[in-house]
């Protein structure tokens, strides 16, 4: 399948927030492509233990000539280059300078450090990705005695 004629992607990102006026206009807060997690103590672990973090993903797509009702994927990939459990969403798309606003709140277990991407199909063809980089920062305190 070619997107030559729509649809188009006008955004795909991450965020911390979003929001949407009455009229549908959204506002993405803190746009982010980096999470660090940082693990605190007298003695943290070397290497980056799992941890969960949520996030929103947003796609904008504009519908050019594609109309009706289509399938988006995104299939997470690790930095290992292994893919995990993918989430769908339908979405209706009615033409031309029209659109659909994807805004998924993503709760995701984080297992290793480096670059993740998230891969997003449309109909099972890919129509673009979303890269997030995972750094881990152990923080020694001490304790005085």
């Amino acid at each position: 399948m070619s997107f030559e004629h729509g649809p188009y992607v006008q955004a795909a990102c991450f965020c911390d927030m979003v929001l949407e006026d009455k009229t549908g206009v959204l506002s993405l807060i803190r746009i982010i492509d980096t999470l660090t997690h940082f693990e605190r103590g007298s003695d943290p672990p070397e290497q980056m233990p799992q941890f969960s973090h949520r996030l929103k993903l947003v796609l904008m797509l504009k519908s050019g000539k594609a109309q009706g009702r289509h399938e988006v994927t995104v299939m997470p990939e690790l930095p290992t280059g292994e893919t995990d459990k993918a989430v769908s969403i339908n979405v209706h798309l009615t033409g031309e300078e029209r659109g659909h606003n994807v805004v998924a709140d993503l709760e995701y277990l984080f297992r290793m450090e480096g670059l993740y991407w998230f891969r997003i199909f449309l109909d099972n063809e890919p129509l673009t990705a979303v890269p997030l980089r995972v750094k881990y920062e152990p923080v020694r305190t001490g304790t005085s005695g």
